[in-house]
């Protein structure tokens, strides 16, 4: 009996993370475009195609002194009608830092005219992606430490061409 409530459990835990809001991938577009912004980190670059049917996707580079820190690789596609982002992270190289089975999983839980908020599934990191002008877009990372306090960057994209 206690298998059957834990799994019930699990299961109703796993549908909840995923519908906690109902909104479809078109709802992104405000996201698409060539955003790069200078930072302390390097030259960043991160491109997102429109939506196009359930799914968006996205490059991300990240050069400091003509050398690559690190690369993303992100898509967001419906899955059970919320919009979820997988992402995963590369070296030079694309040398990946997840397990090539296991994206980095962040259902969207909050969803407004030119704003979404993704939220890992552990609830120790967030994205909120801001469309603040017609030229700009404000991603803000969120990151829980292991002390459980919250450390944010604020990166102040520019549209280019």
């Amino acid at each position: 009996m206690k298998k059957i409530v834990l799994l019930f459990a699990v299961t109703l835990l796993s549908h909840q993370t995923f519908a906690q809001l109902k909104a479809a991938v078109k709802d992104l577009s405000f996201m698409a475009g060539k955003w790069t912004l200078k930072h302390e980190w390097g030259d960043m670059e991160e491109f997102w195609g429109a939506p196009m049917g359930d799914n968006m996707a996205s490059i991300f580079r990240c050069v400091k002194d003509g050398k690559v820190v690190f690369y993303e690789f992100m898509v967001i596609e419906e899955t059970d009608g919320v919009p979820v982002m997988k992402l995963r992270h590369f070296n030079k190289g694309s040398i990946g830092w997840e397990d090539k089975d296991r994206p980095y999983l962040m259902p969207a839980i909050k969803l407004t005219k030119n704003e979404v908020l993704f939220e890992s599934v552990d609830k120790t990191v967030r994205i909120t992606y801001r469309r603040v002008s017609p030229v700009k877009l404000d991603c803000i990372l969120d990151e829980k430490d292991k002390k459980g306090v919250w450390k944010k960057d604020v990166f102040n994209y520019s549209l280019s061409k």
